[in-house]
């Protein structure tokens, strides 16, 4: 016969208590606990010790040399009563939870009734081992995960389905984007339950709602679920229109930038201006009018035909010389600020005798001042206008 027994946890990991089937053991038994463990020593029906993490020598009134003579009067039995409970102190993971039945509330943003279903995960661990023990194992062998969750199984159905009516109801969450409130759903019920489970020394760690289950299938639930996609989708359908009349303006700009740019470009290699150019069109449309008298109609000096004339002689001599030979009324002044050299086209500066790029001789009639351009109607030594000494 063995003086001494020794206890330790032989359960699975997924076990929250577990009964030792040890009884009634001798005295200087040896109760082994491990790291993750609590050992809860029971004598007589009694709760009386908690052990931890360690070896323990247990002493009881068990004496194995006198068993049997005091256990005569009882028919062998010891009137000393002795066990041990096992408490998992882990974190036990995945533990799966899910509404029995649906949840029943009238949908906040189309008004029709929507029975829908939660389900999740929660992670649980032992807070106060002789508060579960006492009042949910009582003198059971074991609570398994199972087990546990069937005793909250009430209190869980109840406020996870009552939050979530209530919650939707009141922040008007549309049933197609209940799933973006997951997070929200799964913190505030854990809020709401905590309590519940320490009450029975069960520590409630986490809390998910991971799956909102809707009504899939259900004819009326299917025709609103095709009306909101749809209103979803002309919207989509909207918004790329829109984009795209976006990019093809941008599209257009940019051409026109860019053939901007290349006329600018030409003008550079050829050698003349974009008002050099817009001279040659006028200079062009006047040449096709009857005579120099359209130009007085239609706002267009002499002189500044002949700026042009002189620019782009190479490029409109002929369409300019056609304009003026039906202007015979006066002989041409030359304007001071828009005369242009007719051999390269740059602007002269007004009354110079020769052109500041090509050195060509300024061809000026000897009836007109050289300096302001004043026509002279009779021989003289000087400008009568602005005193500029006339030449010849």
């Amino acid at each position: 016969m063995a003086i001494a027994d020794i206890i330790k946890y032989e359960g699975d990991n997924s076990t929250f208590i577990w009964k030792h089937p040890c009884e009634d053991f001798n005295t200087t038994t040896q109760l082994i606990v491990h790291e993750s463990q609590e050992a809860i020593f029971f004598a007589n029906g009694q709760a009386l010790d908690l052990f931890g993490a360690g070896r323990h020598t247990l002493e009881t009134q068990n004496i194995p040399l006198l068993r049997k003579i005091i256990n005569i009067p009882t028919g062998g039995e010891t009137p000393f009563h002795c066990e041990v409970y096992f408490i998992n102190k882990t974190e036990q993971m995945a533990i799966r939870w899910g509404t029995d039945s649906k949840v029943q509330y009238v949908e906040p943003t189309y008004k029709f009734p929507l029975a829908i279903g939660a389900s999740g995960e929660m992670t649980l661990s032992v807070e106060d081992s002789r508060k579960l023990l006492v009042k949910i194992v009582g003198t059971e062998i074991c609570l398994d995960r199972q087990s546990l969750v069937t005793y909250f199984r009430a209190v869980l159905m109840t406020k996870v389905k009552t939050y979530i009516a209530q919650t939707m109801r009141q922040n008007a969450i549309n049933i197609f984007e209940i799933d973006e409130q997951l997070e929200t759903f799964s913190r505030d019920i854990h809020a709401k339950l905590a309590d519940d489970f320490l009450e029975y020394g069960v520590n409630l760690n986490r809390f998910y709602v991971t799956t909102i289950v809707k009504p899939d299938g259900s004819p009326q639930y299917e025709k609103f679920k095709e009306l909101h996609f749809r209103q979803y989708a002309d919207i989509a359908e909207a918004r790329l229109k829109q984009q795209t009349d976006i990019i093809h303006a941008q599209t257009e700009a940019q051409k026109v930038v860019i053939d901007s740019q290349a006329q600018a470009t030409k003008r550079a290699q050829e050698g003349y201006t974009y008002q050099q150019e817009r001279g040659f069109d006028v200079a062009q449309d006047a040449a096709k009018n009857e005579g120099a008298g359209q130009f007085t109609n239609m706002g267009i000096g002499l002189g500044m035909m002949a700026g042009v004339g002189g620019g782009i002689a190479n490029m409109v001599g002929g369409a300019v010389n056609t304009a003026f030979n039906g202007a015979t009324e006066k002989p041409q002044t030359q304007p001071p600020a828009d005369a242009f050299c007719e051999n390269c086209g740059a602007k002269l500066t007004p009354g110079a005798a020769f052109c500041d790029e090509c050195g060509t001789k300024v061809a000026v009639p000897d009836n007109i001042c050289r300096n302001c351009g004043y026509q002279f109607e009779r021989p003289g030594k000087f400008c009568p206008k602005c005193g500029t000494k006339r030449e010849g």
